[in-house]
């Protein structure tokens, strides 16, 4: 690996914890290190600290604290929702979600299924885009819960969430989305969005892993899915995760101070890598709509070569980047959302995510510029014919 600054493109999968944020955590890992159910004077201050990061969160999507139940991760809160959703109805035996979500979703749809729910996989287009009026074909009498993410881990490519809650509602259906990969780089306001259940990871926000929430809209049945001691009003069993909670405060508080440079500065150098990387390098395609879509992500696929050959060697220059989820990293299968949207087999096996946070410059830019086209040269003359093979396929295919 280069000695030169390490590039990290790779903030869809985790972010690197925030100064602010490592300070906030200490106090609750060396002074106020008791268990905040506990009733004496030393579970006070974790206690109060735990409120105040859950009005930190609860302004970071507009409403009240009371609505936030702190879980371990996104996969944790997006469980939860529907789970809950099927428990308090359990008449309603059918789900609907998209083809594109993330792991967290998909693989549990794909359990219920084996439970005997019946899932609706509602289809993408090209630009990864979904159509309104499937969802309005799809749902019926016994559908429980709609879950739909709001931004595609993947692509960066944004769903309506507002209008498809408001088919829902429309419907009497309930209503959850993954907003994971919108926090912090688009406004939340889930009484503007209209949903009932909102999914958050703190670490998509520059705070620690093993931390997330679940937004639930006042007055909507729920049953918990973690059953314990009674913590979090009832809502979720075990232990408070102090340290990682306050984390998510500070980090929530953080991120509303800089969601303009997430929709200016950050969406500029994507912008400047995206269209670098199109005029110079040959058979290199966008994979999703250009927009709307979240201002720091970029997908590209490279005819003619395997992501996973470019990512080494871009590592071997200290260059960060993924071939998609990291959820699914090891994965011998091409990119279930590509696959999806219908982007062509050898395409969507050389494609690669690119995704920017606030810690990125203009020379991060420039040296994946200064790499890229020479490592996707070098693989494609490993194999003379690789290019125009692929590039012959590609056209027969469409």
């Amino acid at each position: 690996m280069s000695d030169k600054r390490l590039v990290y493109l790779d903030n869809n999968a985790t972010t690197q914890v925030a100064p602010e944020v490592v300070e906030a955590m200490l106090p609750c890992l060396t002074k106020h290190w008791g268990n905040p159910s506990s009733a004496y004077d030393l579970a006070n201050a974790p206690a109060r600290m735990i409120e105040t990061a859950r009005s930190q969160v609860a302004l970071l999507i507009g409403t009240e604290p009371r609505n936030i139940i702190f879980t371990g991760c996104g996969t944790e809160s997006n469980n939860t929702a529907i789970q809950s959703a099927l428990y308090c109805n359990p008449t309603k035996r059918h789900v609907i979600t998209t083809a594109v979500e993330h792991s967290a979703n998909i693989k549990l749809c794909h359990q219920l299924e084996k439970r005997g729910y019946e899932v609706t996989f509602l289809p993408v287009d090209l630009d990864g885009g979904i159509d309104l009026c499937d969802l309005q074909a799809a749902i019926r009498p016994d559908t429980g819960i709609v879950s739909i993410m709001w931004a595609n881990n993947e692509t960066g490519v944004l769903f309506p969430v507002e209008e498809l809650a408001a088919i829902c509602r429309s419907h009497g259906v309930l209503f959850h989305t993954d907003a994971v990969q919108a926090a912090g780089k688009l406004p939340i306001d889930v009484q503007k969005l209209g949903v009932d259940f909102l999914s958050l990871s703190a670490h998509k926000l520059r705070a620690p892993k093993g931390i997330g929430l679940l937004y639930v809209k006042p007055n909507t049945p729920f049953q918990p899915y973690i059953i314990g001691g009674g913590q979090e009003r009832g809502q979720r069993g075990g232990t408070e995760n102090v340290a990682n909670i306050v984390a998510f405060g500070k980090a929530a508080e953080l991120a509303l101070e800089h969601i303009d440079e997430e929709n200016t500065r950050v969406r500029s150098l994507r912008n400047k890598l995206e269209q670098g990387i199109l005029q110079t390098i040959r058979g290199s395609v966008r994979n999703g709509g250009g927009e709307p879509r979240l201002p720091n992500t970029t997908n590209i696929g490279f005819d003619g070569v395997e992501a996973e050959a470019i990512l080494l060697l871009l590592d071997r220059e200290g260059i960060c980047a993924s071939s998609g989820s990291a959820c699914t990293t090891g994965s011998i299968e091409p990119s279930h959302v590509l696959q999806a949207m219908g982007v062509p087999l050898l395409r969507s096996k050389g494609s690669l995510r690119f995704s920017f946070g606030l810690d990125n410059t203009e020379a991060d830019v420039n040296r994946v510029l200064e790499k890229l086209p020479a490592i996707v040269a070098r693989l494609r003359d490993a194999s003379p014919e690789a290019l125009s093979q692929a590039e012959e396929r590609l056209a027969n295919t469409g």
